[in-house]
């Protein structure tokens, strides 16, 4: 049975429980000890020296980067396909995909450092809690447009132009910032999450929320690091965000995700 490093709250992680439930792939789930404070170690590390999640151990085969686990998966697991048929509407589905990976990420973890690790309060919260909105908001917008008049991102039916979506749009309805229920994107929203794959993730997620209640002491302690992708930097750096940066960097409490351990 493959194993899976992950966290339920990553949704990179999700993205690959939802395509691995899909095809009925029975997965080892872990969450990696000393994730987060760069104490990582043993299989996981060596599965993918960046200590991030997700990584896949399958054997002899150690995969990172919830893409290329997707297209393994895909690859070893054909049936049922996830990925759509013609090349132009799978070129269209990994562009929706790397919007999401990289821009909407950045934007739900700008807010988890707000709402979880207490980076901003007051005045500053507010400001960057709005932008941040505005921006989920033009993202929404740019996925009704790529849904159009159809049931499904992926196209035809369900696959991966769904899964790589969904575990982004949920997020953004934990701070508030979820797609109206009448709209388009919200009807998607909904058919999607009836989804049995999908309906078991996101409840992990959910799940998992209650455990963050003492992070950002675990932080302030010293004993946990911010992880900080390129993308999740620039969104911090034009949201308003300098200030939380040069702080962690004086407190030593980011590390930027790039390092290998």
């Amino acid at each position: 049975m493959p194993t899976l490093y992950e966290h339920p709250l990553s949704p990179y992680a999700q993205k690959v429980k939802i395509a691995a439930r899909e095809k009925g792939i029975d997965l080892t789930l872990k969450t990696p000890d000393g994730i987060g404070a760069g104490t990582s170690r043993g299989e996981f590390v060596t599965a993918n020296p960046r200590a991030e999640v997700p990584a896949l151990i399958d054997g002899d085969v150690q995969i990172f980067d919830s893409t290329i686990i997707l297209e393994y998966l895909e690859d070893k697991y054909p049936a049922p396909p996830l990925l759509p048929a013609s090349p132009a509407a799978r070129a269209k589905m990994r562009m929706i995909e790397e919007v999401c990976d990289t821009h909407y990420e950045a934007i739900n973890w700008g807010l988890g450092e707000i709402a979880y690790f207490r980076r901003a309060t007051g005045a500053k919260a507010a400001e960057m809690q709005a932008r941040a909105a505005e921006q989920t908001g033009r993202i929404h917008s740019w996925l009704t447009r790529q849904l159009g008049q159809a049931d499904w991102l992926n196209g035809e039916s369900f696959g991966w132009g769904d899964l790589s979506v969904v575990p982004y749009v949920n997020g953004s309805a934990g701070f508030g910032n979820a797609p109206g229920e009448g709209s388009p994107l919200g009807r998607w929203l909904a058919r999607v999450n009836a989804r049995p794959s999908v309906a078991q993730t996101a409840k992990e997620a959910r799940d998992s929320i209650a455990a963050m209640a003492q992070v950002a002491n675990v932080l302030e302690q010293g004993l946990f690091k911010r992880e900080y992708r390129d993308h999740r930097l620039e969104w911090m750096m034009k949201s308003g965000g300098v200030e939380i940066v040069l702080d962690g960097l004086k407190k030593d409490n980011i590390r930027f995700s790039h390092d290998f351990e």
